[in-house]
């Protein structure tokens, strides 16, 4: 009987999603389902779902190549133009910015407490000019950073003595990435509240990186209920509970850390000779109370806390697995880079940032790894605030805007061999660069929704890599040849080597 019901229900909701799918299609202006972007044709209710492969961004890129560059599909009833050439991108971000510079919100990161403070998901308009404003001339600001230059320098030095300390057994191969990970949350961990959390004296760090990894993992699964609407009420994959479920102990422990800063401001145990970092910030805010608040919610700190470390942990340490990955694949790039570091950096010396204007190679190895594998294949989801008119055609209102940036980085008619990994490439007098304005190569995006870290990666991406292959020879675990190595990737919130990477750190002794 029971089964019964459940068919019943199940038909009852077909026929009526059936319904509602040609009733929009009724009320849609004609006109603007004439002049949508061409791409494959639609099946009835799930739309072009069953004619996609994985992982997303290759199945897009295929199609592109059939359909053009830029291209419409129907994912459920979500209407989606994908953008994948040099020249469309370009016309987005630069005639088209401010009405594509909505956000699609996927149920996942609605939770219970809204996108409040969020930065990267709020809508573009006040709200949002707020926060980017206060991202942009209080943390990220030449000045911040170059003040806080200390604070990313022992992140650094402490993963390189972990990395020391793990491989005192000799020939023990060490998951790379785990050691970036560390480094990078301990690094959010001093910008956002100034302590490790990662640390034998942090009582919540352990719960806080166990929190958000899976809310990580939950954010990045495909989810039913935003592709069909109806079925949203229902949460059958359980998706928006579970991350409600490890969101909450994440509040509770960032508003801990709101409190003890409250009463340690009151009783004036935080002078000014202390550095400021992001809570300071965020505490200190006094809006006008017309276009911003008066000041930020203690949910909107946990918010834009939050934010911070799943978009900045992850991006970053995914980066950097891939840049190790892609050296240890290709040997003789691998002993350029060191030579290079070995010959500026001297002897019983460590890498410090003054040395970046004199490594060219290492800035272009990171470069050559974002342009393969940027840590985001579709940026953060546009989408079109209104409706608007582009290269011909009729982009609709709500529709959900994807930026294949990892098309555009292989692109062969932009770039010589692209599938290769060449660092040299970086190297040529037009050289380009990851900061918006050379469409060909925005692993970061472009426009006013680029991403405002920017700044700190140019600085943490080079530092972190050049220390480990300073301090460190490497050689892959069980003595595999690097022709042997699995590249395939894995499609999470970024996008990740689908097999972790082993390998050997031997200490470097010249």
């Amino acid at each position: 009987m029971e089964y019964e019901l459940l068919g019943l229900l199940i038909s009852c909701m077909l026929l009526w999603a059936v319904w509602t799918t040609r009733k929009e299609r009724r009320n849609r202006p004609v006109e603007e389902l004439r002049v949508l972007p061409p791409g494959p044709r639609r099946w009835p209710l799930v739309g072009n779902i069953f004619q996609l492969g994985w992982p997303p961004h290759e199945s897009f890129s295929r199609l592109a190549r059939k359909h053009g560059p830029i291209m419409t599909l129907w994912l459920g009833s979500m209407s989606t133009v994908v953008i994948s050439s040099e020249r469309v991108a370009r016309e987005m971000f630069k005639n088209h910015d401010i009405v594509l510079a909505g956000r699609k919100v996927y149920e996942s990161m609605k939770g219970a407490y809204g996108i409040d403070g969020s930065l990267i998901l709020a809508q573009y308009g006040p709200n949002w000019r707020t926060m980017r404003r206060l991202v942009t001339t209080e943390f990220f600001v030449t000045s911040r950073l170059d003040s806080m230059e200390g604070v990313r320098s022992r992140c650094i030095d402490r993963m390189v003595q972990f990395i020391t300390d793990a491989s005192a057994a000799g020939t023990v191969a060490i998951d790379v990435r785990r050691f970036f990970l560390l480094m990078t949350f301990n690094l959010m961990g001093n910008l956002m509240f100034s302590k490790d959390l990662l640390d034998p004296n942090s009582e919540h760090g352990a719960d806080f990186f166990y929190h958000a990894e899976k809310i990580m993992e939950l954010v990045a699964k495909p989810n039913i209920a935003d592709f069909l609407p109806m079925l949203r009420v229902f949460d059958l994959q359980g998706i928006k509970k579970k991350t409600l479920f490890h969101v909450k102990p994440v509040f509770e422990i960032t508003g801990g850390f709101i409190r003890e800063r409250t009463e340690a401001r009151a009783a004036g145990g935080r002078g000014e000779e202390k550095s400021k970092d992001y809570m300071d910030v965020l505490l200190d805010f006094r809006g006008d109370g017309v276009e911003q608040p008066l000041s930020f919610s203690s949910v909107s700190i946990n918010t834009t806390i939050l934010e911070m470390f799943i978009a900045g942990t992850d991006t970053t340490t995914t980066t950097l697995e891939w840049a190790m990955a892609e050296l240890l694949h290709s040997p003789r790039t691998l002993q350029k880079l060191q030579a290079e570091l070995r010959t500026v950096v001297k002897q019983n010396q460590k890498l410090e940032e003054k040395h970046m204007e004199n490594l060219p190679y290492l800035k272009a190895v990171i470069k050559e790894t974002l342009r393969l594998h940027p840590p985001l294949p579709f940026l953060v989801p546009h989408k079109a605030m209104d409706s608007c008119d582009m290269l011909g055609y009729r982009i609709p209102k709500e529709t959900q805007i994807l930026v294949n940036v990892w098309a555009i980085g292989r692109d062969p008619q932009i770039w010589e061999n692209p599938l290769e990994f060449r660092p040299e490439r970086f190297l040529e007098p037009n050289n380009l660069d990851y900061k918006g304005h050379n469409f060909e190569f925005i692993p970061f995006g472009s426009g006013r929704r680029i991403c405002p870290a920017v700044p700190l990666a140019s600085r943490v991406l080079p530092m972190a890599l050049g220390s480990i292959l300073l301090a460190f020879d490497w050689s892959l675990a069980d003595d595999a040849e690097p022709f042997e190595m699995d590249m395939s990737e894995q499609m999470g919130i970024t996008l990740r080597k689908a097999v972790l990477l082993k390998a050997v750190a031997i200490p470097y002794n010249e």
